[in-house]
């Protein structure tokens, strides 16, 4: 390894360091709720976004035609794990082989976490430890959501 890639990979090691020091607030989990959730693993502060990502995607929507050319087991899992309308699907950019922890949050009308209009997230007040993270589908989607 050369001089400059040894001090390159030195940056990128603090970078990464200090990203988990400073964004890294949970962990998926089993849920009681339903399947899997979002839990804290150290308490979280109103206000923030505890989501926060370095990884840049957006949603790209994809028709009801476009989705119903894919094999049934995929249109299932974005049925699952992508908001849907009569539109048709968001799906990430970056597709669903990355894991964006968003998708495992959980329903409830009292949540502690909301949904911004640029997708990104914020706390509604001081989360403690151990709790799961939660939004309010009806308000983050426009809709009535029966489980």
């Amino acid at each position: 390894m050369t001089r400059r890639s040894s001090r390159q990979e030195g940056k990128l090691a603090n970078a990464v360091l200090q990203g988990l020091r400073n964004e890294l607030y949970c962990e998926l989990r089993p849920s009681t709720r339903h399947g899997i959730g979002v839990f804290a693993i150290r308490s979280i502060p109103k206000g923030i976004d505890p989501l926060i990502s370095r990884l840049k995607y957006r949603e790209l929507r994809l028709s009801h035609e476009q989705v119903e050319t894919l094999p049934r087991a995929i249109q299932k899992t974005l049925t699952m794990f992508c908001y849907y309308d009569e539109k048709g699907f968001l799906v990430p950019s970056t597709g669903l082989n990355i894991v964006e922890m968003a998708i495992y949050l959980n329903h409830d009308k009292q949540p502690n976490l909301r949904m911004q209009a640029d997708g990104s997230f914020r706390s509604l007040k001081s989360i403690r430890k151990g709790d799961e993270l939660t939004m309010d589908y009806d308000h983050s989607f426009g809709a009535i959501h029966k489980f």
